[in-house]
């Protein structure tokens, strides 16, 4: 099939359907089927359930009540059935012109006129046609392109397309895998006898197959691009550790054995000739920064510059102040980097960045800009890394000659995800909390009992103590009726007299957020409201208090991050969830889990279940291509069996591989984790 001779708005159409290519087509798989196998007469069409029936037109008459539409009776030997039709085209009257005789597959209901079908799909037929002998598929689509010209596209595409096995008889064998021809033909027109369930839940055999085929793809890929970083050189940075241990030693607490373990993954990846590529995740207050800190004077101590990139300003400064504090007293010049930046200021940063007297420089995307140069950079940090779209982190790569990463985040991954979506990373854990922590106590409390919470957050005041107010919009939507940051902060501010209320969101000016965040900082401001901008790496220890308003809106990761913001230093310390009633089935589960768990890791696994992969990891932005037929929960076996086979293929059959990864992913490459 030439995909290329298509026309040009044909090609358009299928593009939004992420069909770029012949083989896209076949597979482009159906949301689901419809039986149009069976003919039933009408008298014996059960009510609520899609069916087939044949019958010859009556009567076809337009009604002007209550709008507009084409009423046509069909009657069989058995009975008459009403056919409604509201929107309708001069050919769909045709169709139903006096003493045609068609076939109708849609929903029988009651009808002010009877017994009726409202816009089935209709069909002219002869007397004796015959009957479809597989399940009819309906596909996802779009507009301008209906089932019939889709379904056509995809029969060329299956008769022309070449569907033999990329993948050794052995290795099917093994895993009980059909042939991948046998598989997609059958995907595309199931016969009536195959159980619907096995194909609306997708674990028939020839789902397997291809959701096994989509998860090997995806290993082989990350596997490769694993290879290939070990092909280019890096710095070897193989410290004594005397920075790092003057550093350790002016620190007022004692590192945890989670953080050791995980610094001696970090020294023993800086000293390989290529690029270390590691993956630091823990949860919300386990001491990332702290580690990075260390893994930053390994490569300083032996020459090289650092750079650590975060998301936000908000973020990227609280870095830059908390390094700053630790690191410059051992005589080294940390520079802070952003947009917001006087000219004059960042001139002079992004100097001493080309000179190399800044040994550690921390900003924001700012550091992707052309005109920002490294002398010698030997490891990037990057915080959230999630957040970061590939395009960016390669630019940030080419600063210098293939430096070490060390990625940050602190979203938990459950192991299903790890194993796909970070395949081609070394990953460590940080599984504990440092000592003196305070358990964070959660209480859901309803709107209605806003007052009480008002009255808690003025005790709290009293104590010394400092409050988040957490807001998820800016401003007044009428689709969601949700309370603003800007109104609760008019709100507490008339309630709670004599306190001081700030106000942050993110379209404040950088300079505007930074000034209120280091009011709060110095503990100015007593009551902080702001939308979800203070979600990552805030950290003020006084606060021991957060306030969330419309919980129920939010994800649960999103959730457990703001709650993070609290439980910093000694206070006990309290995370409230306000929600508005009534609430749906998911919102009360959402908001279960997070009430019954402080776990990053089981919150992490319920919210892959609840919103899927694609938001959890990041992978959206990332480049790494998106699954469209597995599950991660659901297909656990077929992950493992994946990630088994591809390290068998790689080493044993590299013609399967690239045949593989060519009929999956074809010039993907550039998509590969970076």
């Amino acid at each position: 099939m030439d995909f290329a001779a298509l026309a040009p708005t044909l090609q358009s159409r299928l593009a939004k359907l992420g069909i770029n290519r012949a083989f896209d087509l076949v597979l482009h798989l159906p949301l689901r089927y419809e039986d149009e196998t069976q003919l039933l007469p009408i008298a014996d069409a059960l009510m609520g359930t899609s069916v087939l029936v044949e019958g010859e037109v009556q009567t076809l008459d337009v009604m002007f009540r209550p709008k507009k539409q084409l009423v046509a009776r069909v009657a069989d030997a058995s009975g008459m059935l009403v056919v409604r039709l509201i929107n309708y085209y001069p050919n769909q009257a045709a169709q139903l012109a006096v003493g045609k005789r068609v076939r109708l597959y849609g929903e029988i209901r009651r009808g002010f006129w009877g017994d009726e079908m409202v816009h089935p799909k209709i069909k002219s037929v002869g007397d004796g046609a015959a009957l479809s002998e597989a399940l009819t598929p309906v596909y996802p689509t779009t507009a301008g392109m209906n089932q019939a010209a889709i379904a056509k596209l995809i029969g060329k595409a299956l008769r022309e397309c070449r569907l033999s096995d990329t993948l050794p008889a052995a290795m099917l064998a093994d895993y009980g895998l059909p042939a991948f021809a046998d598989s997609v033909q059958l995907l595309h027109a199931p016969t009536p006898d195959i159980p619907n369930v096995l194909l609306q839940h997708r674990t028939h055999p020839a789902w397997r197959r291809l959701k096994f085929d989509e998860l090997l793809a995806q290993q082989l890929s990350l596997r490769m691009a694993r290879a290939a970083r070990r092909e280019k050189n890096a710095p070897v940075i193989a410290a004594d550790g005397r920075l790092a241990a003057q550093l350790v030693a002016s620190l007022p607490f004692a590192l945890t054995r989670a953080q050791n373990r995980v610094l001696l993954d970090i020294a023993r990846d800086l000293k390989t000739p290529h690029p270390m590529q590691r993956l630091l995740q823990g949860d919300v207050g386990s001491g990332k920064t702290i580690v990075a800190a260390i893994a930053a004077c390994h490569a300083i101590e032996c020459g090289y510059q650092v750079a650590l990139l975060a998301p936000t300003e908000i973020l990227a400064e609280q870095h830059y102040r908390k390094l700053s504090s630790w690191l410059a007293p051992l005589g080294i010049k940390v520079v802070w980097l952003a947009g917001s930046l006087k000219a004059k200021d960042k001139r002079a940063a992004i100097e001493d960045a080309a000179l190399g007297t800044a040994p550690l420089v921390v900003g924001t995307h700012a550091i992707f800009q052309q005109q920002v140069e490294f002398k010698n950079l030997g490891l990037v940090i990057v915080d959230e890394q999630h957040r970061f779209g590939v395009a960016q982190r390669l630019a940030l790569r080419a600063k210098g000659s293939s430096p070490h990463q060390l990625m940050m985040s602190a979203t938990p991954i459950p192991r299903t995800l790890a194993m796909s979506f970070y395949a081609d990373l070394d990953v460590s854990v940080i599984d504990e909390l440092p000592p003196g922590r305070t358990p964070i106590v959660t209480k859901l409390i309803s709107d209605a009992r806003r007052d009480e919470v008002i009255a808690r957050i003025a005790a709290k005041v009293m104590e010394g103590r400092q409050v988040y107010w957490v807001c998820p919009l800016i401003e007044e939507s009428e689709a969601l009726q949700l309370q603003t940051a800007v109104d609760a902060h008019a709100q507490l501010s008339e309630e709670l007299q004599g306190v001081a209320v700030g106000l942050l969101h993110g379209r404040m000016k950088p300079d505007e957020k930074a000034a209120v965040m280091a009011e709060f900082i110095a503990n100015r401001i007593q009551v902080l409201v702001a939308t979800t901008v203070i979600e990552v790496g805030v950290d003020v220890a006084n606060a021991s208090l957060m306030v969330i308003e419309h919980a129920e809106r939010m994800g649960l990761a999103q959730l457990h991050q703001l709650r993070g913001r609290v439980g910093r230093g000694a206070h006990a310390s309290l995370c409230v969830l306000l929600y508005s009633g009534p609430l749906g089935d998911t919102a009360k589960a959402r908001l279960r889990v997070i009430f019954e768990n402080t776990d990053g890791f089981v919150i992490a696994q319920e919210d892959l279940r609840i919103r899927g992969p694609g938001e959890l990891a990041g992978v959206r932005q990332s480049g790494v291509p998106m699954l469209r037929f597995a599950d991660l929960e659901a297909d656990a076996d077929l992950v493992e069996a994946a990630r088994e086979a591809a390290e068998g293929l790689l080493a044993n059959d590299l013609p399967a591989t690239i045949a593989h990864l060519d009929r999956w992913l074809p010039g993907r490459e550039a998509l590969l984790r970076v």
